[in-house]
């Protein structure tokens, strides 16, 4: 049965984030071993955490999105669609499969392929962006499979773990209203 909160894959859903959800949130985003794929790490505060996550339709910039394996009764990780841009049709996105056991099993294509098609139909965006530490090779690979091209490189944008970090910048376009090359 089809669930209007809910955007259904063959084997996902990406759906509202619920209060929860939010120990396992903040679990993942309070992981200091998980935070090198994704910026240095900081000790959290739940209380900002929490309005962080449940308060997000009271700012059109972003959406959140919790991916759930259907039936499953526990997220998996989630998906941030947020900086959208009205007038430039364009936004940044990520996604973190939070149990290193999940990763690697296609969940994050599945849930950004869902995020990149809710992304051209429901937001009317032209344009996607993210940015991915180059050492991180699989995360690398995932975005090139769905489509997304490398911009650039920011060498030693990040300071982390005593060592300087690469950032590659990507960007997808919106297939129907990509410009012609040339």
């Amino acid at each position: 049965m089809e669930d209007p909160n809910f955007l259904f894959g063959n084997t996902l859903a990406l759906g509202p984030i619920f209060p929860v959800d939010l120990e396992r949130l903040f679990r993942w985003m309070d992981n200091a071993d998980d935070a090198r794929l994704n910026e240095p790490y900081r000790p959290l505060n739940w209380q900002h955490q929490e309005a962080f996550w449940l308060n997000a339709d009271q700012d059109a910039s972003r959406v959140f999105f919790a991916i759930r394996v259907q039936d499953a009764p526990h997220i998996v990780g989630f998906i941030q669609i947020h900086k959208i841009h009205a007038i430039h049709r364009s936004a940044l996105i990520g996604i973190r499969i939070g149990e290193v056991e999940d990763r690697g099993k296609g969940l994050a294509a599945n849930a950004m392929a869902i995020a990149i098609e809710y992304c051209w139909r429901d937001l009317n965006l032209s344009r996607l962006e993210l940015t991915v530490f180059a050492h991180n090779e699989p995360a690398r690979r995932l975005y090139h499979r769905l489509g997304f091209a490398e911009e650039g490189i920011s060498r030693n944008a990040l300071f982390m773990g005593g060592n300087w970090i690469d950032v590659v910048n990507m960007a997808l376009m919106r297939p129907d209203r990509a410009a012609p090359e040339g």
